[in-house]
């Protein structure tokens, strides 16, 4: 993979977040398993999308592609018993159709790369086989699955990744007869799952909030609809570093009353002390004397990456714990920020669960890992942003598997980004 040369500089100016990740997959795969055309805009095809899109079309999907829009036309889906579907680096794509293709009866062998193969799929291997399904794997990828899907009750627990929940949500409204999701443990990540239940609403399935989880009525229907995918919160954490680290962006295309969990990092930019406006659509942020914080991301995994940039540089002790999930992602984003901001001249002390992060007055340059990791990629073009020296950062490749234009969008604010300086 090549490598981008990142030089010191200041962000100013206007960013329009790309189309979220989360919805896109969530609506692509409602609208796959509604009978008649459906629209979804804008999307933005990234590595994931693609994967989700792919698979669909696999299941007998007819998606077209216009610009940043696809029609959807779920009409033969399940049609195919017997496909091979390849998820590519996405979690959320394998995670979401494995009950979805149990619950349509299909035999599927679901492929994957990277650091997928070994990512946990073991929820499912425990409650699916009580309800019908045969798994077959040796551990991870690649998982053969096969028989039809069974209603009922199913215990989860709430404390893994929210994905395996919102696959479940998605498949068992499919099913003749009523099935009831009871956690076992605290839910985490709550409001991907209010995402979930809101788009699947859009889409006319509805399920019922229990005090245990979720009791979800079978025989229901997707509905086609015109569906327009709000802009990602996950993206505007980098900018939101940038900003307050060094400058002042305003980022638009942002709905301040989303589902998105991430959306949680703008008061966490405020506690930090950020200068922060908000509007209905947009944010604008800017640089102010920042201090360190104590931050519990158990929510917003996602997020620690770009945090733990801002606390390299704030003043004071920044702890942040709960995040242990990092560790299970495209690669172990703990121990890869730990590594790339210490070789930067970070004080970044690794825990079981997070980091202890003492700010500096000022990084230095060097050359860093991207390992493969399109967050650990975008955080560290912003910390070399703030280094006294040219910072170097391999993988850059790996932005594409959420956002493709990420150094386009950098340079626009006034980043400097030599893309593929080679090896």
């Amino acid at each position: 993979m090549g490598k981008v040369r990142i030089k010191n500089s200041k962000f100013f100016g206007t960013v329009s977040m790309p189309p979220s990740k989360s919805a896109a997959h969530r609506a692509i795969i409602c609208a796959a398993l509604a009978r008649g055309k459906s629209t979804i805009f804008p999307v933005d095809f990234s590595n994931d999308i693609k994967a989700t899109t792919e698979c669909m079309k696999f299941l007998g999907a007819d998606i077209e592609f216009d610009g940043e829009k696809l029609t959807v036309d779920g009409t033969n889906v399940f049609k195919k018993k017997n496909v091979v579907l390849d998820c590519g680096e996405s979690g959320s794509t394998l995670r979401f159709l494995i009950p979805v293709c149990a619950a349509g009866g299909v035999n599927a062998v679901f492929l994957g790369h990277g650091k997928l193969p070994e990512r946990p799929i073991g929820i499912y291997l425990e409650c699916l086989p009580e309800k019908n399904v045969e798994c077959r794997t040796k551990g991870g990828l690649p998982l053969e699955i096969s028989g039809q899907l069974k209603s009922g009750i199913y215990e989860i627990a709430g404390n893994v990744s929210s994905q395996f929940i919102t696959g479940l949500l998605l498949a068992l409204p499919l099913l003749d007869s009523d099935s009831e999701i009871i956690l076992t443990t605290e839910l985490q990540s709550s409001s991907y799952i209010d995402m979930t239940t809101d788009i699947m609403h859009q889409f006319g399935v509805d399920v019922e909030r229990t005090e245990r989880g979720w009791r979800i009525s079978g025989n229901q229907s997707y509905k086609p609809q015109s569906f327009k995918v709000e802009g990602d919160w996950s993206q505007a954490a980098f900018f939101m570093t940038a900003a307050a680290l060094g400058g002042k962006i305003e980022i638009d295309n942002l709905d301040i009353n989303s589902h998105q969990g991430d959306k949680e990092c703008m008061e966490i930019y405020k506690k930090f002390g950020a200068g922060i406006k908000e509007s209905k659509k947009s944010i604008i942020i800017e640089k102010n004397k920042l201090l360190g914080i104590e931050i519990n991301a158990g929510n917003i995994p996602d997020m620690v990456p770009a945090l733990a940039v801002t606390a390299a540089l704030a003043e004071g002790v920044t702890v942040i714990k709960g995040a242990e999930r990092l560790r299970i992602k495209e690669c172990d984003r703990l121990a890869a920020m730990a590594d790339g901001l210490s070789r930067l001249g970070a004080d970044i002390k690794e825990t079981n669960d997070g980091f202890v992060i003492t700010g500096v007055k000022s990084l230095h340059g060097g050359e860093v890992e991207g390992y493969n990791d399109h967050r650990v990629v975008m955080s560290l073009a912003v910390a070399g942003a703030f280094a006294n020296g040219d910072v170097v950062i391999s993988d850059m490749e790996s932005i594409n598997k959420s956002y493709p234009k990420f150094f386009e969008d950098y340079r626009k604010l006034g980043g400097i980004a030599d893309v593929d300086v080679g090896e």
